[in-house]
């Protein structure tokens, strides 16, 4: 019986690697950020690939990918449009054009493939009104600092994480600011630590869902998934004084394990299907496509969304590491 029980073992380790061998790694890919779960599901179903959940968030899965230069993990990369500006300029992406990596408009893609949209969200409050106390849901960032909401405001770390970074050019943006003057955000940030703000460093959809947080510095497509498909109340607000809107984007990992399974990843997630995976998370697909039915009626108004603008993203991410330090010297 041993013996027997031997060769079972010996048969599944040895099994083992070309089961391996039907998967692949995505850095950033959390399920609870953007509906990475139904992705990640259907990527199983539709192509037999499976890819484990991973809860880095950009920063982190850049500083893992350059920490592994030499002998990479990863296939496949997600992260916010800086994570792949500076994952190309260091190298440690390749150039992988997808079937309709035409379709993405221009300047929403590195011309020659290193880095491509996805998906878009625009940046606002995601707010737990339940969990406000009585207090009314703020409709301005200006809002955030009255005593009122002390202690019920979360941001992410915007020195690590890109959604964190992303808040904070649009308060900058908000309050008169630009890419080359970040003095109204550090400004903000500095009056906002009077009020005991939440700083995590990742993904906080289930901290706001439970109330731990009431108020979130977020994207659009994750107060809508809390709105529409969390028991509970919940509110996306577009802040009066105005915000922006930010792609995320894929890469092909350079020296990727399993390329092969990475470029049908890269493919799926560009197809009519892929993007469609997005548009039910409530997000603005990279490409032009019919939206599900009755989806547009759960947005804000498209006149709300006057209020959000596209900035210069290559300059986003010339001023992401400067801000970063400021943001660590002057205000944590």
């Amino acid at each position: 019986m041993r013996y027997i029980a031997a060769l079972t073992l010996l048969a599944s380790v040895t099994a083992a690697p070309a089961a391996f061998a039907e998967g692949a790694v995505c850095y950033n890919c959390p399920p609870q950020w953007a509906d990475w779960a139904s992705m990640l599901q259907a990527i199983d179903e539709n192509l037999g690939i499976k890819m484990p959940h991973d809860n880095k968030n950009s920063g982190q899965a850049l500083s893992q990918l350059l920490a592994e230069r030499g002998s990479p993990v990863a296939d496949v990369v997600y992260y916010g449009v800086t994570g792949g500006i500076a994952a190309a300029r260091e190298g440690v992406v390749e150039p992988y054009k997808p079937a309709l990596f035409d379709e993405i408009p221009e300047g929403l893609k590195d011309p020659e493939g290193n880095w491509f949209t996805v998906h878009y969200g625009t940046m606002g409050l995601f707010v737990n009104v339940d969990a406000l106390g009585g207090a009314p849901v703020p409709q301005c960032f200006a809002d955030l600092k009255n005593p009122e909401y002390r202690g019920m405001v979360g941001y992410l770390d915007p020195s690590s994480a890109f959604v964190g970074y992303a808040g904070a050019v649009a308060v900058n943006h908000a309050f008169g600011g630009d890419l080359s003057n970040f003095d109204p955000a550090i400004s903000f940030f500095q009056e906002l630590s009077a009020n005991a703000p939440i700083v995590p460093k990742q993904t906080a959809y289930a901290r706001v869902v439970s109330g731990e947080i009431p108020i979130l510095f977020d994207y659009d497509f994750n107060a809508y998934r809390g709105k529409y498909e969390e028991d509970g109340n919940f509110e996306f607000v577009l802040p009066c004084e105005g915000s922006i809107r930010v792609p995320y984007v894929m890469s092909f990992v350079k020296g990727a394990p399993h390329p092969e399974a990475a470029k049908k990843v890269l493919d799926f997630v560009l197809s009519d299907e892929g993007q469609a995976i997005w548009a039910n998370a409530y997000l603005q697909p990279a490409r032009p496509i019919t939206l599900p039915e009755g989806l547009a009626e759960k947005f804000l108004p498209a006149s709300d969304y006057e209020r959000a603008v596209a900035v210069d993203y290559d300059e986003l991410d010339k001023a992401q590491a400067s801000f970063g330090d400021r943001y660590l010297n002057e205000v944590r």
